[in-house]
């Protein structure tokens, strides 16, 4: 499915706390970028109205619309793509889903590339990147940041807020996140497919999204 991005398209990130929108159109780019909480639902749409209204356009003139998909904070990435589909739905718009730790990675360029985040629970999503020449060297993965393995012979660059934890990564790194624009510009490198607003689908790289109170407990080394 060919995308046109000469003509407007809108992305869309709520993969962390932050709500983060971008809207690109006749050559101009207009962005939002804002600390929200657990009130991306109640803003993100009326934001969205503001962007349109600032470019001049309504939902119906999107040739595609960009989301992040995952993985990332569960509620916000569902909240992001529900939006997404509502959208796109009424006027048959291509959703193009961009995964999140790709988004994180190509933040820098350099062929050894970690991008991690924060997961929560004691852990990370992370995953390694070739950004120079634009490929991904490992799959998408969850687990404990002291438990990342360095590829051999390698001199890497890591990125993506889990380098701001207490438990970080085995090697510095840049705290850096993207915003919607960076998704805008992946999406537009025609990596990524489109599809229909019923087939977008998110990406997930752990099974469970919660520990119960002896989970938790255990993971701090503790008893119940």
């Amino acid at each position: 499915m060919h995308i046109d991005f000469d003509h407007a398209v809108l992305a869309i990130d709520t993969s962390t706390s932050f709500l983060s929108l971008a809207l690109r159109t006749n050559g101009r780019t207009f962005t939002r970028h804002i600390e929200a909480g657990n009130k991306q639902s109640e803003l993100i749409l009326p934001l969205i109205g503001e962007l349109f209204a600032e470019a001049g356009i309504t939902a119906a003139d999107l040739a595609a619309i960009v989301y992040a998909q995952g993985p990332g904070a569960f509620t916000g990435l569902r909240i992001g793509t529900g939006v997404a589909q509502g959208l796109a739905a009424p006027f048959d718009t291509p959703l193009i889903g961009v995964p999140c730790l790709d988004a994180v990675a190509f933040q820098i360029s350099a062929p050894c590339v970690l991008a991690a985040t924060d997961a929560r629970m004691g852990e990370v999503f992370y995953a390694w990147f070739d950004t120079a020449n634009a490929r991904r060297l490992s799959d998408y993965q969850v687990g404990k940041a002291a438990e990342i393995t360095v590829p051999e012979n390698a001199a890497p660059q890591g990125i993506g807020n889990a380098f701001s934890l207490e438990d970080k990564p085995p090697f510095n790194g840049s705290p850096d996140m993207p915003t919607a624009e960076t998704y805008l510009n992946l999406a537009a490198s025609g990596r990524y497919p489109a599809t229909d607003a019923a087939r977008a689908e998110l990406l997930y790289v752990r099974d469970k999204i919660a520990l119960t109170a002896k989970e938790q407990a255990e993971r701090k080394g503790g008893k119940v």
